[in-house]
């Protein structure tokens, strides 16, 4: 049905970070990219490597006995069905693990993820409710569990991650385009699950199988490696190189994007002196923006050297960015605000 690859698409030093089977967007890569995360440089998370799966024998198979009558859809009748198209990210649970160690002085194991682990694209499929309504969903189904078609996982098997049947008839997506292309194999061709707010472990690539369970049901996606883990907490990245050169008394527009799994980011402010004070960023449009938002603030560096550059942002939930944030055994939900140091340099 499909061969491997590791990673389809070019990987360019300029726009990428490696990470054994994985890649990280480069931060300084997304300045003047708009709004969404082009294809060519969103992040690649692969627990084993990409499948390039045939859509002309492509199935999506439903079952289970959450269904009253298990349904199979082929990907030219999958696209023949009522669309939705939505903006929103998807982000490795993972996402600033480096941080713990870099930052906080406390390794934690699993890839040494930076800010990059996250993209936000303009996905367009079949709403899930669309699909477990046509299967004839029962009353008393309880969990909705997607799997993979990438090669098993060590002894675990395919990838595979239960959702709440609530989530899953709220706003998931079973995508098979992204921003306005054909949906690239390393991102789940011929067809994915989207599901907003969430951890990137719920997106399920190369979806094949659903199976919908009156029982809650356990995987070692829910239990071993991504054990309570549900929607994503607030962070903020800039859009600039570690390190990035400045030059010192001159005018500097400092850009970065803020989010939260949780809601609307509501402000975001800037510190350049360690935390010590906060100035309020920018942002454009009246409408504050759901995937993420992205935010600008001129600084004008008044001292030569390595400084420091932090951003903190807070959701419609009120919950904001600390300074310091527990540890994670896994190294997941880093949320603590970020110290990126830039180099400033005469003029």
């Amino acid at each position: 049905m499909h061969a491997l690859a590791t990673i389809v698409k070019p990987l360019p030093e300029d726009l990428f970070i490696a990470h054994d089977g994985s890649a990280e967007t480069r931060w300084e890569a997304m300045a003047g990219q708009g709004y969404h995360t082009p294809n060519d440089r969103f992040f690649v998370r692969n627990h084993t490597a990409t499948p390039l799966v045939d859509a002309a024998t492509w199935r999506l198979r439903l079952h289970g006995d959450g269904l009253r009558c298990p349904a199979e859809f082929g990907y030219d009748q999958l696209r023949s069905l009522p669309s939705r198209t939505v903006d929103t990210a998807i982000e490795c649970a993972g996402n600033g693990r480096r941080f713990y160690g870099g930052q906080q002085g406390r390794t934690a194991p699993g890839t040494q993820w930076g800010l990059g682990g996250i993209g936000v694209a303009r996905w367009r499929g079949v709403p899930l409710r669309v699909l477990l309504e046509l299967a004839g969903i029962r009353r008393a189904a309880v969990d909705v569990l997607p799997q993979g078609l990438d090669a098993p996982f060590e002894h675990h098997g395919h990838v595979r991650r239960p959702l709440p049947v609530d989530k899953a008839m709220a706003d998931v997506l079973v995508a098979y385009e992204m921003n306005g292309e054909t949906l690239p194999p390393d991102h789940g061709f011929p067809a994915r699950l989207v599901v907003p707010g969430w951890v990137g472990i719920a997106s399920i690539k190369w979806l094949g199988d659903i199976e919908v369970a009156t029982r809650q049901l356990f995987t070692p996606w829910n239990t071993e490696f991504y054990p309570g883990l549900t929607t994503q907490p607030v962070k903020s990245a800039l859009e600039l190189a570690w390190n990035a050169p400045l030059v010192y008394g001159r005018g500097q527009v400092i850009r970065g994007r803020s989010w939260s799994g949780n809601g609307r980011i509501v402000r975001v402010e800037v510190s350049f002196d360690g935390g010590a004070t906060w100035h309020r960023a920018e942002h454009k449009g009246s409408r504050l923006a759901g995937a993420w938002l992205p935010w600008h603030i001129t600084w004008v560096p008044r001292r030569l050297g390595e400084q420091t550059v932090m951003a903190r942002a807070t959701d419609e939930t009120g919950a904001t960015q600390p300074l310091r944030t527990p540890h994670h055994p896994f190294g997941y939900h880093f949320d603590a605000v970020v110290r990126h140091p830039v180099h400033v340099i005469p003029g």
